[in-house]
């Protein structure tokens, strides 16, 4: 028996020594498109041939490389955010922002009905549902590494831990992407490729949203009360050393005049916001890939900014720093919901606030830089542990063995009963997530195979989408090869083995519920089914 814990690095490389050698035993397989004409109608679907396989043996070691290939937006993407938010973190307008915070919240306990819930609960719910709003309406996944930074440290400055920041964002989220009330980039691409009238099915499915996340958010809401209760019952208990240290200072002391650079600041992004507000006077919002609603977004948010911005000026330059981080946010949901926004955009949104904090507090730029440097610096094992995750889907893909293991999975399911059969696919698509993290990938990959192999046992494609969308859910809160999960336990400072203890009963109810929620799609008259 082990006494010492592995590193996370030594796990996830042992995962890429052990995907090499089933290279060797694994044989080799494709699938391809072919184009056949069948009653004069020309149709196209995926057939699986067999290939040579292509055993890998130094390449464990490039592995890492072509890894550092594969997720480079995600390790930029998270170096961006450690410098940028380095540099706000050095202004202390966060730490002004928590401690006044916590003060709202001991306010609200005068109120009877909230002090019955529990006022710190109400706010973890409230921050819970949002996320997973987010996730469940345009599948929010690597957008939560950002919220790292400020919500771990809320949560350990409210009695929690950073098991209980992360899992108010990263699970939260987590729970609405399996949901998938209404994602464009799981269930839009699968009911797509099923043939299926997009978004059909929503009722059930708002349904199991709702159903995944009372449970979901029970099991946060008990083991933060527990830590609440122990702190030293946290399962990070010593690692959360690193956050404490962070949140030990005081505010006291802090200049509150208002320097000239912030003004600077507060006028430059106020001509920025008119001009855009000037090119774009509407916007259509998208929830889910539908038609979505035009409003004057950027002209309302142009006058917000000018109220809200002189505001927080005249109080307090920690308080306008405060108001960037907020617009950053607000910004960084209306550019993925009206301009189809990912990391690259959203990157460069966080880092010009940061710059911005770095100015309005009167720094020059060689200050500003080292900063964002020593950001960087110190989530630099993050952004390691990213390109060696991802070393293991290019040696399976190189040892030609992914769509074997697809190919296998999906021989298993002939000759069984509805419910078997929604269950093993169920099942499959949990395993492939393994493999391949991307919801939309496997979505291409798997639904050309799935939804026409659902017509020859007699299965309804809406309980395909189905056992596709809570198989590519679930396990990306615990699978090795998702980079997101990976980026956002090195953000948190959680090692990977820790988070598997505590996850690992959720994801077992959730797998549990997703199955018993599949069972209604095969055995009920459900309108879209």
């Amino acid at each position: 028996m082990f006494k010492k814990v592995p590193h996370t690095y030594v796990i996830v490389f042992s995962l890429i020594v052990f995907a090499a050698v089933a290279t060797w035993f694994v044989p080799g397989g494709e699938y391809v498109k072919e184009t056949k004409i069948v009653d004069g109608v020309e149709t196209t679907e995926m057939v699986f041939k067999s290939i040579e396989s292509q055993p890998q043996t130094w390449e464990v070691f490039a592995a890492m490389v072509h890894g550092f290939e594969k997720g480079a937006g995600i390790i930029v993407f998270i170096l961006m955010i450690g410098g940028a938010f380095w540099i706000m973190n050095d202004s202390r307008a966060i730490d002004v922002g928590i401690l006044s915070f916590l003060d709202f919240v001991k306010k609200l306990d005068k109120y009877k009905a909230i002090r019955a819930v529990g006022a710190n609960n109400l706010i973890l719910i409230l921050i819970m549902l949002m996320f997973s709003i987010f996730g469940a309406v345009f599948g929010m996944s690597e957008e939560t590494i950002a919220f790292m930074v400020v919500l771990v440290p809320l949560a350990i400055s409210m009695g929690y831990d950073s098991i209980t920041g992360v899992g108010i964002v990263f699970v939260a989220a987590g729970l609405g992407f399996a949901g998938a009330v209404l994602n464009p980039f799981t269930i839009g691409i699968a009911q797509g490729l099923a043939e299926l009238p997009l978004f059909s099915g929503f009722e059930y499915r708002l349904v199991c949203w709702l159903i995944i996340n009372v449970i979901g958010f029970a099991y946060i809401l008990w083991y933060a009360g527990k830590v609440k209760k122990n702190p030293k019952s946290s399962a990070v208990y010593e690692e959360d050393e690193y956050w404490r240290k962070r949140n030990a200072g005081t505010i006291e002391g802090l200049e509150d005049k208002t320097s000239k650079a912030a003004w600077w600041v507060y006028g430059l992004i106020t001509v920025v916001l008119i001009l855009f507000a000037y090119k774009y006077p509407m916007t259509t919002l998208r929830m889910g890939g539908g038609e979505g609603v035009t409003w004057p977004v950027m002209p309302i948010m142009a006058a917000f900014f000018v109220i809200n911005g002189m505001i927080s000026l005249f109080k307090k330059v920690h308080f306008f720093i405060l108001n960037l981080l907020l617009f950053t946010i607000l910004f960084l949901i209306i550019g993925v919901m009206g301009y189809e926004w990912y990391i690259t955009e959203i990157a460069a949104l966080f880092l010009a606030m940061g710059i911005g904090a770095g100015v309005s507090m009167g720094n020059d730029a060689d200050k500003i830089t080292k900063l964002f440097l020593d950001g960087a610096k110190d989530i630099m094992s993050a952004a390691l542990v990213v390109g060696l995750a991802g070393g293991i889907i290019v040696i399976l893909e190189d040892g030609k063995i992914v769509h074997t293991i697809l190919h296998s999975m999906a021989q298993s399911m002939s000759d069984l009963g509805n419910i078997a059969s929604v269950g093993i696919m169920y099942g499959i698509q949990t395993l492939i997530n393994i493999f391949i993290p991307s919801g939309s990938a496997k979505a291409a990959l798997t639904m050309p195979i799935m939804a026409p192999f659902s017509d020859l046992i007699g299965l309804s494609r809406q309980a395909t989408v189905m056992a596709f969308q809570f198989g590519d859910g679930f396990t990306n809160m615990i699978t090795p090869t998702s980079p997101v999960l990976i980026g956002v336990l090195g953000v948190a400072k959680i090692p990977y083995t820790k988070w598997v203890k505590w996850i690992t009963p959720l994801i077992i109810i959730m797998t549990i519920l997703g199955f018993l929620l599949l069972i209604p799609t095969v055995t009920m008259d459900l309108n879209g089914f």
